[in-house]
């Protein structure tokens, strides 16, 4: 439930919003229309940079032609639109005219996931994911948990499970340090939280979206790639305040993060750049049809 590193909101995003209600609840709690207008901002803003480079880039004839390639290429290679609309945002572009957008590029080994249940041939994110929420909700004995992935400057949720809609509209995009989850990453640790409803590193939005949902207790897990930069959290949540975890618990979490993020960078670096070559020659076959 928080971001790698802080970023100003798309022009246009909704201020924090309190319902009419009266009290303290009323206070903290956010209206759902402006939940689901700073979702669509947010969702819709990397797709949008994207098109537009996409356009200059190639010459295409509208957004909805760079739309159109976008998606194609998402669902040949199986990676989620706003997954590839940020890749394409933040890789450096190809040079002028070069038929390879990598050329020479290494193919590095698919790292192993030991004690992961991952469904299929081990290449699909959602897999993993899915894997990777149901191995730390394992070792943490709690049906309550999500996994978000670092995507265009802040946090996506990307998988949950036992959380409601409030809880998971409200963390759908996350760019707040006013969380366990923020203070994982800055920190590149793992990060309790014993009791939500005392824990200082909360915002009242934050800790009223968490208690709502029934957790009362958080623990956050960095998945990061081989040089410790953390591409994603998972966490579980928790229905009663936690004492300590143990030793062994917070080694196999740790392991976990290490794996997993480890398999991250491999998937943005195998599976992401194939993609982003083959929309690269997609866009020079149009553009010079």
């Amino acid at each position: 439930m928080s971001q790698l590193s802080q970023h100003p909101a798309e022009e246009g995003s909704p201020a924090y919003a309190p319902d009419p209600g009266s009290g303290q609840e009323g206070a903290q709690r956010w209206q759902q229309d402006d939940l689901d207008l700073r979702n669509r901002l947010f969702g819709r803003a990397g797709v949008a940079r994207a098109e537009g480079l996409l356009l200059q880039r190639y010459g295409l004839g509208s957004t909805d032609e760079a739309f159109a390639l976008l998606r194609g290429v998402s669902q040949r290679f199986n990676i989620k639109l706003s997954t590839l609309a940020d890749a394409v945002v933040r890789t450096p572009a190809p040079d002028h005219d070069t038929r390879l957008w990598f050329p020479r590029r290494a193919r590095p080994a698919r790292p192993w996931l030991p004690g992961l249940p991952v469904e299929g041939n081990g290449t699909s994110q959602g897999a993993v994911v899915k894997a990777v929420l149901q191995r730390v909700l394992s070792i943490t004995q709690t049906p309550m948990g999500n996994v978000q992935l670092a995507e265009s400057g802040r946090l996506r949720l990307a998988r949950h499970t036992g959380l409601n809609k409030y809880f998971t509209d409200f963390f759908a995009f996350v760019d707040a340090p006013t969380t366990s989850c923020s203070q994982a990453a800055t920190q590149r640790r793992q990060i309790t939280v014993r009791d939500v409803a005392t824990d200082e590193v909360f915002d009242e939005a934050s800790r009223h979206a968490i208690l709502q949902t029934g957790s009362r207790a958080a623990h956050s897990v960095p998945l990061v790639n081989g040089v410790g930069v953390p591409l994603g959290m998972v966490s579980s949540h928790h229905e009663r305040p936690l004492t300590e975890l143990t030793h062994a618990q917070l080694a196999a979490l740790r392991q976990t993060g290490l794996d997993v993020g480890r398999w991250l960078a491999w998937h943005w670096n195998t599976v992401v750049l194939d993609a982003l070559e083959y929309l690269h020659a997609t866009g020079t076959r149009g553009a010079h049809a």
